[in-house]
């Protein structure tokens, strides 16, 4: 296998796992598995921005109709969504890792509503999986075996990231406004046991 595929080949996985592990954020149940799951996902997005910023600069600094400079031709849409990953979704992360580590002195301490709320925001899981998603096309025309830049083709891959994007933002947003309700639900109920309790 070509390097430079190789490397396309490592920063797509490492999106694709990231975007699981933003997944799986929200589903944790203690405080600990969360902050440690939050820095996985923090390592993880700062590696794949490093190897995009790395394939792009190789297609700018490289002479010639390398396999560099094709993918970095390919790369505005992931480059677009990492840029939401680099301005919001990092932020967004350390704060829910720094916010967990208060809660994470016992090993089984439960994870509060609002931290989980927190986790499922679209905008820590939608861009880093979004990125992962594009990340497929910009790979397989890379390899050749299929372009992807004729104008057809073109028209077909961006229906389909929007369609992917729309499906992956409504369900983020739901699965969001379901734990927002139900920390806002245990928080009314634990307000009026302590007002009953006086």
């Amino acid at each position: 296998m070509d390097t430079d595929l190789a490397i396309l080949l490592a920063i797509a996985v490492v999106w694709l796992t990231a975007g699981l592990v933003a997944d799986g954020l929200p589903g944790l149940r203690t405080a600990r598995a969360l902050r440690r799951r939050a820095g996985v996902l923090f390592g993880l997005a700062a590696l794949g921005l490093a190897g995009l910023g790395g394939v792009l600069l190789a297609g700018l600094v490289e002479s010639g109709p390398t396999l560099a400079d094709r993918a970095a031709a390919g790369l505005a849409l992931p480059l677009g969504s990492a840029g939401f990953v680099a301005l919001l979704t990092v932020r967004r992360v350390r704060r829910l890792r720094i916010r967990a580590s208060t809660f994470a002195a016992a090993p089984r301490t439960p994870a509060p509503p609002r931290l989980r709320a927190a986790a499922a925001h679209p905008m820590v899981v939608l861009p880093v999986q979004v990125t992962g998603l594009v990340m497929l096309p910009v790979l397989v025309d890379a390899t050749g075996l299929v372009p992807l830049t004729g104008p057809g083709m073109l028209g077909v891959v961006l229906t389909a990231v929007v369609l992917a994007v729309g499906t992956i933002g409504v369900r983020q947003a739901l699965r969001h406004s379901s734990l927002v309700e139900r920390a806002v639900t245990r928080r009314s109920h634990s307000s009026g046991t302590r007002i009953l309790h006086v």
